[in-house]
């Protein structure tokens, strides 16, 4: 049985273990905070282990694959030696996105983010449509994933989130603009954090969308010097 150890048991944390636990793994949840009452009431009800205020690397290491809290950086010294391991790290919606067909539109951007996402899922809610609201925003996606059966999600996506995304796909992905923040994690350099920015359209086809704001310079500069396969929709 392949083992999957969750780091941080948050809103995407606690999600991640049920939806793992539903899917047969081995399911262990480490968190080097306190965890919440409610998220050990939901570990305890679904018979998942867990521990907290520490990480016993015992328990850790011997994962298969790691799914990782956005909050944890890779200097923290569990992920050092998962990666020095060879450890397959992801994020909560990578792992979520294995488990779905519902088409997703996915908004990033440095400030607007949450506006726009819960714009977004109203209109498309209002429209009748059968839609979830989650990303960095509302409940877990895994967890929805886990629990509920929607055809369309609407996920508002940070750049921690994206770090850690590989095979996920956007089917509508929504670029809104891009200032300095977060440097800290980019060893302050502003390209590294425009590259994560712009994972967002990372496995996009031809039959997918990317909406971006043509006005903002760093935008503009980095779709000028990219193999864009999605159709391009421009916002001034």
């Amino acid at each position: 049985m392949k083992r999957i150890v969750i780091l941080g048991a948050g809103e995407s944390g606690t999600g991640a273990a049920i939806l793992a636990q539903k899917k047969g793994f081995d399911v262990f949840v480490s968190d080097f905070s306190e965890i919440k009452e409610e998220y050990k009431k939901a570990l305890d009800e679904h018979e998942i282990k867990w521990e907290d205020k520490q990480h016993t690397e015992e328990l850790i290491l011997n994962a298969d694959e790691v799914v990782k809290s956005p909050g944890i950086t890779d200097k923290s010294p569990i992920i050092k030696k998962l990666k020095e391991k060879g450890t397959h790290i992801i994020s909560e919606i990578e792992f979520g996105g294995r488990y779905t067909n519902a088409k997703t539109i996915c908004i990033t951007g440095s400030n607007g983010k949450t506006t726009t996402t819960l714009l977004t899922y109203h209109i498309l809610k209002s429209g009748g449509l059968n839609v979830g609201l989650a990303g960095n925003i509302g409940r877990s996606f895994a967890w929805q994933v886990a629990e509920e059966n929607y055809d369309y999600y609407v996920l508002e996506i940070s750049s921690f989130q994206l770090d850690n995304m590989y095979d996920f796909k956007a089917d509508v992905a929504v670029l809104l603009n891009i200032t300095p923040d977060h440097l800290d994690r980019y060893n302050y350099v502003m390209q590294n954090y425009v590259d994560a920015k712009f994972r967002i359209i990372q496995n996009q086809t031809e039959k997918d969308s990317f909406i971006y704001w043509a006005d903002d310079p760093l935008i503009r500069a980095e779709v000028s010097k990219r193999d864009i396969r999605a159709r391009k929709f421009l916002s001034h």
